[in-house]
């Protein structure tokens, strides 16, 4: 974040510039509203702190030049106890907010903060509303916006690793809208969560007759893609007996549908995704080298939320806006605390985790501000910090080591089966055959 602040008075100026150094924060200063107009044509500021009177142009005329010109970053106006009236004109002219001589500089960067906050997450909101890109400002989501950007144009397959929830489909999504087919459609599908003895016919579609019941012809997900983007997710759940199958179309760009002999031609861009770890399954041989590589032309990671924590206020008001409409609520953002609260949270369920905490606080919430009671962030807590309700057995077999894993997962995400599956790397189908085959549930 960098700050310009005006003020005549050098006490004050170099007073706010150390204390923002020491919070992290870059400032610039400026002596009078020339000399801040000149500053702001020549860089780029997220905030700006006026004095009200200055000699020559004051403060008021400054921002009143400010808002003209375009700037739209928040402005705090510092006042002298006396001049509380003109405070409250330039609120009016476009300030955002305003502090009164003395005041405490620790106060002043908490308003910085929490307005550069709101700021960015509403120009962010905005953007997404008129179809701007996916939402985050860490370094981490800058560099995948750069690759993005190279990368759309191409056609090159492009393979998306990261945990549950942090939004790799999004993160697809963003590279089919940049893309030159991005008229097209956009086809997704998991594969975790089609049975097996389905999965090729939904990708390859089939022939009238191809086998009982199949009185008419299917288009597959190959086909309805063409011309657009064919997003495979959690492409680790692939069976082994298909993953040749998607390799021959990788390599030929044409597929033949179930019961059919002729092979059609597809044009469809491809885009993979996994929370699973490849490489591993490559070497353990659950999954094809070759078709690794095929897939694997460019990669994107996304970090979990807890390695991006810069990233949760700008998709909390991002989230707010977006259930606020949804549900007819007006909540406006968060206290200082509990925004603090949030970006100190280990969200392991990432921005879908996140997204549910924030839902629950804003039906709750009493006030346009959510608090620090409004926020339940005791399920995930449990994650790391609750005892475990399996007995530690010093020799357990891989059957029962694999049955505490899957009680320990349900229990701590309350018996819902899409999450524990999540957590366990597993599909939801998956899970639910391990439950019967376990008794889970039973006797557990």
């Amino acid at each position: 974040m960098k700050v310009l602040i005006c003020d005549d008075e050098e006490n004050i100026r170099n007073l706010m510039k150390r204390f923002l150094a020491l919070e992290g924060v870059e400032a610039d200063t400026a002596e009078n509203g020339l000399s801040a107009e000149r500053m702001l044509r020549a860089s780029v500021y997220d905030a700006a702190l006026l004095d009200l009177k200055m000699p020559g142009l004051d403060g008021l005329g400054l921002l009143k030049w400010i808002r003209q010109e375009g700037f739209r970053m928040p402005v705090i106006m510092i006042s002298a106890h006396g001049d509380v009236t003109d405070a409250v004109e330039a609120l009016k002219n476009g300030a955002d907010d305003y502090i009164v001589k003395p005041f405490d500089p620790e106060e002043v960067v908490i308003k910085l903060k929490s307005l550069v906050d709101a700021a960015s997450l509403k120009s962010i909101v905005e953007g997404s509303a008129a179809g701007g890109s996916f939402i985050g400002e860490s370094m981490a989501m800058q560099d995948i916006r750069r690759i993005i950007q190279k990368i759309a144009p191409t056609a090159a397959t492009v393979l998306i690793t990261g945990e549950s929830g942090t939004g790799k489909e999004v993160v697809a999504r963003e590279i089919h809208k940049c893309s030159s087919v991005k008229d097209g459609p956009f086809i997704a599908i998991n594969i975790g969560g089609v049975p097996e003895n389905l999965l090729e016919s939904e990708l390859f579609g089939y022939e009238k007759g191809a086998f009982t019941g199949a009185s008419q012809r299917k288009t597959g997900l190959f086909e309805l893609a063409s011309g657009g983007t064919l997003f495979l997710d959690e492409i680790g759940d692939m069976p082994l007996s298909l993953q040749v199958k998607i390799l021959r179309v990788l390599q030929e760009k044409k597929i033949t549908r179930l019961g059919g002999t002729e092979p059609m031609p597809i044009n469809a861009r491809i885009i993979a995704a996994t929370n699973k770890n490849l490489e591993k399954m490559v070497g353990e041989g659950r999954f094809r080298e070759d078709l690794f590589y095929r897939l694997n032309v460019v990669r994107i990671h996304i970090p979990p939320l807890r390695e991006r924590r810069s990233d949760i206020p700008v998709l909390a008001a991002y989230i707010i806006a977006r259930y606020g409409k949804e549900m007819g609520l007006h909540i406006t953002g968060f206290t200082p605390e509990a925004l603090e609260m949030l970006k100190n949270h280990d969200f392991y369920g990432n921005v879908r985790e996140l997204e549910n905490i924030i839902e629950r606080a804003m039906i709750f919430a009493d006030s346009e501000l959510i608090g620090t009671g409004d926020l339940d962030l005791r399920s995930s807590l449990q994650r790391k910090t609750a005892p475990s309700l399996v007995p530690d057995v010093e020799a357990l077999s891989l059957r029962d080591m694999e049955r505490n894993a899957i009680i320990r997962a349900l229990q701590r995400w309350e018996g819902n089966r899409t999450r524990a599956a999540d957590e366990l790397g597993i599909s939801r189908r998956t899970l639910i055959n391990k439950i019967q085959e376990y008794g889970i549930g039973k006797d557990s």
